[in-house]
């Protein structure tokens, strides 16, 4: 089987390019061929050549462009035919708009990925469902739900993503505190971390209004922000420096940008706050639980089919800060309570190997695209 994947981005922005890194990487064994066509220039590509990855960049500038649109549609569905592929799939809605119908020109099967919370009110859900295809996936039963209820329903299958386990595994990074020293964080007093890209609902503004009451309690605590921008919401960061300045908190809260080594980062930390709102699953968490913290995350989407709440970390509705604060004092309180936790996550971490969601991921494009040719809801 060849599986020709069409990606948009070419550039590493969030969980979504992570997801697929992780399944070229463990998938080259499990019977399948793959090629990659990005819909951009950018470092992912030479990073996919870098693993033996068959790819192709084909610039498919913006979808209101007409004349642009029907020729990337012409050029992939040309390149399928030249490549034999047997299923287009699709990172993401977006490029099912273009997948879609160059599948239907090559004549093979397209699938595609709901990496999102699909929304009833979203044009790009709506056509991306429209348009013809043996299956979707999902990345969390959460996300499946919501996308049954778009019309018209396809097959779904939910695979859900995997982490790099040995990156996230404590034995192979240094003592939070030698880690701290080296990162110029505070060496003393509670760290109490977020990380993930710069947007609104992602809720770093949320973490940022608990801090206050955390430190009645704890005076020595810090918060720690580690994420860029993004360019959906340029002014978000500046709009939490904001918040944070109003909130008198620029001694206690640090907002560190975009980093790399996320491993360091996060095993520098003694908690690790996840606050996104109705998160379509959340790959920080698995991150976190791997190394063993305490996490705290919403209580909506995703993280409620990782966690059990008060059992592998706690869960609080999006935007609480209250709720937030109260969750974070309770793993201050009681240090025994905070360390089960993490040992627990840290088994419960165990399940989610890059390896596991390369396997499920094969099998589910295998079962989906056995269904026969994509149903033409038009």
């Amino acid at each position: 089987m060849k599986i020709a994947i069409i990606m948009p981005l070419a550039e590493q922005r969030g969980g979504g390019e992570l997801m697929l890194w992780h399944l070229m990487q463990q998938g080259r064994d499990l019977g399948v061929e793959w090629l990659v066509i990005f819909l951009t220039q950018g470092p992912m590509v030479a990073q996919f050549e870098s693993l033996g990855v068959e790819t192709y960049v084909i610039e498919a500038g913006r979808l209101r462009q007409p004349q642009l649109f029907f020729s990337t549609v012409a050029r992939i569905a040309s390149l399928l035919k030249h490549t034999q592929a047997d299923i287009v799939f699709s990172w993401m809605a977006k490029p099912h708009i273009y997948g879609a119908l160059a599948a239907r020109l090559a004549k093979v099967s397209a699938l595609w990925y709901q990496l999102g919370m699909p929304l009833a009110n979203s044009r790009l859900d709506k056509i991306a469902t429209l348009l013809p295809a043996s299956g979707i996936l999902t990345c969390s039963q959460a996300g499946a739900d919501a996308q049954a209820r778009m019309h018209p329903v396809r097959p779904i299958k939910v695979v859900y993503p995997g982490v790099e386990l040995e990156r996230f595994g404590p034995a192979c990074l240094d003592s939070p505190q030698k880690i701290r020293r080296r990162l110029g964080l505070p060496v003393d007093g509670p760290l109490i971390g977020i990380v993930g890209r710069l947007q609104h609902w992602k809720g770093f503004h949320v973490l940022a209004e608990a801090m206050p009451r955390v430190l009645e309690r704890f005076p020595d605590a810090h918060g720690v922000m580690v994420g860029g921008k993004h360019d959906l919401e340029p002014d978000y960061p500046a709009q939490l420096k904001d918040k944070i300045v109003s909130l008198g908190l620029e001694q206690s809260i640090s907002m560190v940008g975009l980093q790399s080594d996320i491993p360091e980062w996060m095993q520098a930390m003694d908690m690790i706050v996840h606050a996104s709102d109705n998160e379509p699953f959340g790959i920080v968490i698995i991150e976190a639980m791997a190394l063993g913290k305490p996490v705290i995350a919403g209580n909506r989407g995703g993280p409620t089919e990782i966690i059990t709440d008060g059992v592998h970390g706690l869960l609080t509705p999006y935007g609480d800060a209250e709720a937030l604060s109260s969750a974070i004092l309770r793993y201050l309180d009681d240090p025994e309570f905070a360390a089960q936790s993490g040992l627990s996550a840290q088994k419960r971490a165990q399940e989610f190997s890059t390896r596991n969601y390369a396997l499920n991921f094969v099998k589910a494009v295998k079962q989906l695209s056995s269904n026969g040719r994509d149903a033409d809801p038009l």
